[in-house]
């Protein structure tokens, strides 16, 4: 078990920038981003940073007011985000792989006047601009520059996104404190450090991506990517001898059955999303001989909130195949507590520590799942406190997916909940009453019609034609009754 006292907690950790910590880890000369035939060293890294640091400063931004990015993984999109935290002006990555109307929803959010954009994304960042008002700027080939990065404790770092419980996107500003916190924790807990090669393969903008690269960067690990995860980019990685990445459950069965996960130099796999099966740890610790692993609960406004460690996987393997279905034991300087147990002593999870970002006065994190504690300190958790469907670790929100599905002419309500799914934890069903009952709309028409608005992971997978949507007596969809139906 990894022990809290394994991270090295400084003596005022408030004290602390995340800008700081990098600019120790890499004034070096060894390499820190390897992205395809681009190898830049620690202190390259940090020179580009700079040259990003001056040209953010060029566009007359506000200080301290995060700057919506259409960027993926990259070494340049890497110096962005360092010059940006250590400028005053912090970086807010969106998703590239999103429609226009759902960017737009997140920039209008933000007070900056200017979106950056990668120019292989300059098509989309010219819709959302005219969407949103704003002034778009391509960003350029940063040159190496001698500007000095710095950061007070409690300037912001960066901000990434999630969405509410109404579906409405809602900015997670990170203060450099916490941020660093964040990385001294996770980076303890998965082991990085400068002889590491952390391989991204989620979305740039995902707390698993950003989120997780900041965190290879605070440890002073070497950083590649790949844009999206597929088995030929997990080839990439391997090729490139990545020792570190984080996963859902369901890509390390993809990869084992095409038998594709080992041998390669993987370390550390990290997950989450999903609870992993026990055929699946099997399968892996036979690929992968010596690796380990940790499933990390936590969400964009803070993670991880407990930890389900490597010497938990194993006794799992070795007859306690329960410890699965649990997220671990509090992840080390976190405080947990369920708030408002019922008698089977299930109520909202709340955690404190410092590496977590949106809490309340008390410096509680509202974690919005239902869980409860057993006595020997696992969390296993029972469900949503809304009604947000966990897809593979994309958190899909039905009111979003029924607004949209609405505007279609054959369509004359609609509900939308998650199922279960084997291999994603949940997938998306949707329950449509038709305009004209005698004549439903086909619902591969309905997938490229709600495709044309939604990210692919929101379309429903299900489509289910009724003559009524079951409700009670206020007009409240009950959607027990329509997950029942669905199962």
């Amino acid at each position: 078990m990894i022990e809290p006292e394994r991270v090295r907690t400084p003596a005022d950790p408030r004290a602390v920038t995340w800008t700081a910590m990098v600019g120790a880890a890499y004034d070096h000369g060894r390499p820190a981003a390897v992205y395809g035939e681009v190898a830049w060293s620690g202190r390259e890294l940090l020179g580009r940073a700079g040259g990003a640091a001056d040209w953010l400063d060029s566009l007359g931004l506000p200080e301290g007011e995060a700057v919506p990015a259409l960027v993926t993984s990259s070494p340049e999109a890497l110096a962005l985000v360092v010059g940006g935290a250590g400028s005053g002006h912090p970086i807010a990555p969106l998703g590239v792989r999103m429609t226009g109307r759902e960017v737009a929803a997140v920039v209008e959010g933000l007070a900056a006047p200017v979106l950056l954009v990668q120019p292989q994304y300059a098509e989309l960042g010219r819709e959302v601009a005219e969407r949103t008002g704003r002034r778009l700027a391509t960003m350029p080939r940063f040159e190496a520059g001698e500007r000095a990065l710095s950061a007070a404790p409690e300037d912001i770092a960066i901000v990434l996104h999630t969405s509410g419980t109404t579906g409405a996107p809602k900015a997670v500003p990170m203060p450099q404190w916490r941020l660093a916190a964040r990385a001294r924790v996770n980076g303890a807990l998965c082991e990085l450090g400068p002889d590491s090669l952390y391989g991204g393969s989620s979305p740039f903008h995902h707390l698993s991506g950003l989120g997780n690269v900041v965190v290879a960067l605070g440890a002073g690990a070497c950083v590649t990517g790949i844009p999206r995860f597929t088995v030929d980019g997990w080839r990439l990685l391997c090729a490139r001898g990545a020792t570190h990445t984080s996963m859902v459950p369901s890509m390390l069965e993809m990869l084992l059955a095409a038998g594709e996960l080992g041998p390669a130099r993987w370390r550390v796999l990290q997950y989450g999303g999903a609870p992993i099966r026990p055929d699946t740890l099997r399968a892996t610790y036979a690929a992968v001989p010596g690796v380990r692993l940790l499933n990390m609960f936590g969400q964009t406004e803070g993670s991880p909130i407990s930890v389900l460690t490597p010497d938990d996987h194993r006794e799992a393997v070795a007859g306690r195949v329960e410890l699965l279905l649990s997220v671990g034991r509090a992840a080390p300087g976190a405080e947990l507590r369920v708030d408002r147990p019922g008698p089977d002593g299930v109520g909202e999870v709340l955690a404190r520590g410092d590496h977590l970002f949106r809490l309340d006065a008390e410096g509680w994190l509202h974690s919005g799942d239902l869980g409860r504690i057993a006595p020997d300190g696992h969390l296993y958790l029972s469900g949503r406190r809304s009604d947000m469907i966990i897809r593979g670790g994309e958190n899909v929100h039905p009111v979003e997916v029924e607004t949209v599905l609405a505007t279609h002419p054959g369509v004359a309500d609609v509900a939308v909940v998650g199922v279960p799914d084997d291999r994603l934890g949940q997938t998306v069903a949707a329950f449509v009453v038709p305009a004209d009952p005698a004549e439903p709309p086909v619902p591969d028409r309905l997938r490229t019609f709600a495709r044309a608005e939604l990210s692919g992971f929101k379309v429903p997978a299900y489509w289910h034609f009724v003559d009524e949507l079951p409700r009670n007596t206020n007009g409240k969809v009950l959607r027990r009754v329509l997950r029942e139906r669905a199962s």
